[in-house]
């Protein structure tokens, strides 16, 4: 081996050194961004919870852990207003959608609430209890059609009574249409503004068309 050696130009013997302490390097820091990129997404992943939508056929919708701390107060009104545990869950990703469970009305209630004003409810409480009030009434009126459901309670009653009178089915490009209609007859007022970039394209800036 000594013999090889003192045969192979120095020249050459650096050059093949280097190259395997490049390789090497490269292999350590491919190891490490492995590493950290699982604890990465083990971290994100730790920061919501998986739930399904039980009974009623919806799929799984990953939740905060703010909006999970109101499971038990879901429950609770859920029973009050006589409505099936089954929805509590989609009450939870709905929840999810609106506030992400912050704030001091983290279902988005007070416009239902409050004949429109918006702000109105300052309790947790009382904004699921007239969220899930709120829930009820549109799941009613749609017929227990849930993708109509989900978006006349972003859009009020208004939207199912639209639906109806355009074919009586749930549609993105209804909800759409609906959304840039109301937005030409509000925008005066400076309430609503086009929050999603997506709507901004359709001018669609009444509520929240992207939702079942």
């Amino acid at each position: 081996m000594h013999i090889v050696l003192q045969l192979i130009p120095k020249k050459y013997l650096i050059g093949g050194t280097l190259i395997l302490l490049g390789l090497s390097g490269l292999l350590v820091m491919s190891t490490i961004v492995a590493i950290t990129g699982e604890f990465e997404k083990d971290s994100q992943q730790s920061d919501v919870t998986e739930i399904e939508g039980g009974g009623i056929g919806v799929g799984t919708a990953n939740v905060s852990p703010e909006v999970m701390r109101y499971q038990p107060l879901l429950e609770k009104y859920a029973q009050k207003h006589g409505l099936d545990a089954s929805y509590v869950p989609i009450m939870m990703a709905l929840m999810m959608q609106e506030s992400g469970g912050r704030g001091s009305d983290p279902m988005q209630s007070s416009e239902s609430y409050c004949d429109g004003t918006v702000g109105c409810i300052k309790n947790p409480e009382l904004s699921i209890d007239k969220g899930v009030l709120h829930f009820k009434s549109v799941l009613e009126k749609a017929k227990y059609d849930l993708k109509l459901c989900l978006q006349s309670y972003n859009f009020g009653g208004g939207f199912i009574n639209y639906v109806m009178k355009n074919g009586g089915e749930y549609t993105k490009e209804l909800a759409i249409s609906f959304s840039q209609l109301q937005y030409q007859k509000l925008k005066h007022t400076g309430n609503y503004h086009c929050i999603r970039p997506e709507a901004i394209p359709y001018s669609a800036c009444y509520g929240d068309f992207v939702r079942p």
